[in-house]
């Protein structure tokens, strides 16, 4: 009667019981429908990985400009309390430049813009960020694409709120 494992065999035992017998002999390697199964099997995982991203992207870039456009406002407020300077960011529907004021020309210089892609802005004013943390100018900006849009209100002492908004 046989034991299993074999005993007194040795490791290699295992490889010689999991490994299947080939119906052509002992060569190395894969069959040619083998290979011809596990490349349609990762092309059509690759055709329903990209359709499902197809789907996602919008989302994606949507949320990806809204932190973006969140992020940059927290940094122009800072920017505008460490630098001692009137600070402004002016929107367009794809993009935002920030500017900042120079007193001595009396004027406002850009320093800093960015596309936003995949997604409309839009904003009923461009905040000014005062070196005391405040903000004058209040501005709604609303950042919308097919998969539904976001929010972002300003209220007089800086603070920065983000609220979801359902697609139209």
């Amino acid at each position: 009667m046989s034991t299993f494992p074999p005993t007194g065999t040795g490791a290699p035992w295992i490889i010689r019981y999991i490994t299947p017998k080939r119906i052509s002999g002992n060569r190395p390697g894969f069959s040619l429908m083998e290979a011809l199964i596990t490349v349609s099997l990762l092309s059509m995982l690759t055709v329903f990985g990209s359709l499902s991203f197809q789907h996602a992207a919008p989302r994606i870039r949507l949320h990806n400009a809204t932190w973006e456009v969140n992020a940059r406002l927290n940094w122009v407020r800072y920017k505008a309390i460490y630098s001692g300077k009137k600070i402004k960011m002016v929107f367009e529907p794809d993009r935002y430049t920030v500017f900042a004021f120079d007193p001595a020309q009396n004027s406002w210089h850009p320093i800093q813009a960015h596309i936003l892609e995949g997604v409309v802005v839009s904003a009923n004013n461009s905040p000014i960020f005062h070196p005391g943390g405040t903000v004058s100018n209040l501005a709604t900006i609303l950042i919308r694409n097919s998969s539904g849009g976001y929010k972002i209100t300003l209220a007089i002492s800086g603070r920065i709120k983000l609220m979801k908004i359902s697609p139209d």
